[in-house]
């Protein structure tokens, strides 16, 4: 593999190659270590932390879907002070970027939770905004763009490191809520979170999922997200992170070609915990075989 055809600069986070473990799916990427080089992939995002331990939601937490799965985990993690103890040390060994996710209630604890985390070993801030701001009756801040954009200020306000704003598809319009977090000083939007699904268990007649509804992830949502980051990238100058439904190094070809700059693999990872690496070297293949000096060159083509 010709690593100097496929690194890439993303937000100011250097990496080997463009393609991510997304959030929710790659653990704090030890747990792939028996799978994979974890020093030869592009970054690890982790999944989310949040500033106290949670124990996540109680009964079924995921559910297979045509094309895809259902989970309605709950943001089980240890808290921001376990993780700095137990987790950020060991993870810190690899030369691989680490992007911590994120998630609180108020705009206020995104911020001091980002304080928290603007330490050694912390490449990047990614902020989960799919979540309730108890302040404001539970509203979503993912779904209001204010709220949105309040939370990209607190966090920008108390960390120096590159702020990637994960927004939720669950909108009408993407295009409002990205140039919402680009006006707050985000550096980065990550494109797409989970959309909104259920499943029902027709035996007992009730919901599948201990949460009722759950967030819908895997192939399923490609096109989807596809066109959001389609959306996205030509609404903002700021760089887009690309996931939903990538399985392939194709995949991660189209959602290049949309505009992302990177991009992350997520439901997949179950499938085949080798992917992450395995895409990385079929976008070097497609480069070889399409003459492209480098994979950045691709980044926004079908606009042209």
């Amino acid at each position: 593999m010709n690593k100097e055809r496929i690194a890439v600069n993303f937000a100011g986070i250097s990496m080997k190659t463009p393609v991510m473990g997304a959030s929710g799916t790659f653990g704090f990427g030890l747990e792939y270590a028996d799978f994979l080089d974890i020093d030869n992939i592009g970054a690890i995002i982790s999944k989310g932390i949040t500033p106290l331990p949670r124990p996540g939601n109680p009964g079924v937490r995921v559910a297979e879907t045509p094309a895809g799965m259902l989970n309605c985990i709950g943001l089980e993690n240890p808290g921001v002070d376990a993780f700095k103890r137990d987790i950020l040390p060991e993870v810190s060994r690899h030369s691989t970027p680490l992007i911590v996710n994120i998630s609180a209630g108020t705009a206020e604890e995104y911020g001091e939770l980002a304080a928290k985390l603007d330490v050694d070993g912390v490449a990047a801030l990614e902020v989960n905004i799919s979540c309730p701001n108890v302040k404001e009756g539970g509203i979503v801040f993912g779904t209001d763009p204010k709220a949105a954009a309040s939370v990209a200020r607190s966090v920008k306000d108390h960390t120096s490191k590159p702020v990637i704003m994960k927004l939720s598809p669950n909108v009408t319009d993407i295009t409002v809520m990205a140039k919402a977090v680009e006006d707050a000083g985000a550096d980065a939007v990550s494109l797409i979170n989970t959309l909104t699904g259920m499943a029902i268990d027709i035996y007992t007649q009730k919901p599948l999922l201990g949460n009722i509804t759950g967030g819908l992830s895997g192939p399923a949502v490609k096109p989807v997200a596809l066109r959001m980051v389609w959306q996205g990238a030509n609404a903002v100058k700021i760089p887009v992170l690309g996931l939903g439904g990538i399985a392939s190094w194709q995949d991660a070809v189209e959602f290049m070609l949309a505009g992302a700059s990177a991009v992350a693999v997520g439901a997949y990872n179950f499938v085949n915990p080798c992917a992450v690496e395995e895409i990385a070297e079929g976008l070097d293949a497609y480069c070889e075989k399409m003459g492209i000096s480098h994979i950045s060159e691709i980044i926004g083509k079908i606009n042209d």
